[in-house]
């Protein structure tokens, strides 16, 4: 038992370090870019393995944990959402409870989905599941698809949802580490899939009529893609992903376009020696970027805000590897220019969005996961 004078020095001590804590969160850093000035504000810390995040009308935040945790950020307060009901969630290796996306009228149906690491007799799978949101909790969820990948692996799940302006679901599924099947059109590994807001695939997918193919692809040749977001303006797909020793991408979807892995690829072997054909093949498309070496790219997103005028339509993209965030300037669908942000000041980056006060908002991927905002300093 703690002596009292004791106890009262402990407390003491407790008390300074919270106040430490307090002040630092309450001073951000100043960081200047090539075109603006920005401040870094930690929100939230604690979270572990945070993957994927959504705001909610409201402005609430929900953000996923890859070791089955759902968190609702308000007000500078973090909390839990029960998630007793969820369907089992295989968290093993890079598998877990990954992205979260809201329906387009969330307003009327409070729809939200998830994307997790299924399990199956043997292995896992890539799947989607669907619930309602409501007085802060998570009503009613249930898979609504299961990805056919045929594999044991824990890796290269994806995962990124995302709503067109047509209100059709993309999702992204890897290669599952078996690099091979992501050329093959008889499973949804290695693919970036199109569906409806039940699951299906939508009515006028590119292989809805070919019996050899699953109807639910978009477009294939993937081998990790966990970025995934809209272009504000044309309201094109865009898509990161994770090459192997090199050669990461970012490709801008077409309907029925095959993006090369493993045949061609920038990357190599991580014991050394090529992949595949080389780089170019006439029949598959070329990434609109790609980085070599890797920065292991994860989130995504354009952005469209005023807060940072001289940002506006540019890409962003969180990195695990270098722990950075990348800004890039496009000029007809084509990336002229790079500048890395935040270069090992906050960990490895796994999502960036544009909050609704065209804030951006980072998390970062650790078992003390955080929640930053960047903000013009006078803000």
């Amino acid at each position: 038992m703690l002596h009292k004078k004791n106890l009262t020095i402990w407390l003491s001590f407790l008390a300074f370090f919270s106040a430490l804590n307090q002040t630092a969160a309450e001073s951000p850093e100043i960081f200047n870019s090539e075109k603006e000035t920005f401040k870094l504000e930690l929100l939230a810390d604690g979270l572990d393995h945070p993957w994927g995040m959504v705001f909610l009308p409201d402005e609430t935040l929900l953000i996923t944990e890859r070791e089955k945790g759902l968190k609702l950020y308000k007000n500078k307060n973090l909390r839990d959402i029960s998630l007793h009901n969820f369907p089992a969630v295989r968290t093993r290796g890079q598998g877990g409870l990954l992205d979260i996306a809201i329906h387009p009228t969330f307003e009327q149906n409070q729809l939200i989905y998830f994307t997790y690491s299924h399990p199956l007799k043997e292995g896992s799978t890539t799947a989607l599941a669907q619930a309602r949101f409501a007085g802060q909790k998570l009503l009613d969820p249930q898979t609504i698809f299961i990805a056919e990948t045929g594999s044991t692996t824990s890796r290269h799940y994806g995962s990124r949802i995302r709503f067109n302006t047509d209100g059709l679901l993309f999702m992204t599924i890897g290669d599952r580490g078996n690099r091979h099947s992501a050329q093959k059109l008889n499973s949804h590994a290695g693919k970036v899939l199109r569906l409806n807001d039940q699951g299906q695939p939508a009515a006028n997918n590119p292989f809805v009529q070919d019996d050899t193919a699953l109807s639910e692809i978009y477009s294939y040749g993937h081998r990790n893609p966990q970025g995934l977001a809209k272009h504000y303006l044309t309201g094109e797909m865009w898509v990161s992903e994770h090459g192997p020793r090199g050669g990461d991408e970012i490709n801008q979807l077409q309907a029925g376009s095959n993006y090369g892995w493993p045949i061609i690829t920038y990357g190599k072997e991580y014991i050394g020696g090529s992949i595949g054909e080389g780089t170019h093949h006439p029949n598959m498309q070329q990434p609109v970027h790609q980085w070599t070496p890797s920065i292991a790219p994860a989130g995504i997103t354009f952005y469209s805000g005023d807060a940072f005028p001289n940002w506006k339509g540019n890409l962003f993209t969180s990195a695990l590897k270098f722990k950075l965030l990348v800004r890039q300037e496009l000029l007809d669908g084509k990336i002229v220019h790079e500048e890395r942000l935040l270069e090992e000041e906050v960990g490895r980056i796994r999502a960036v969005e544009q909050g609704p006060d065209d804030f951006l908002y980072i998390l970062t991927d650790a078992n003390n996961g955080t929640l930053y905002r960047l903000k013009p300093p006078n803000m």
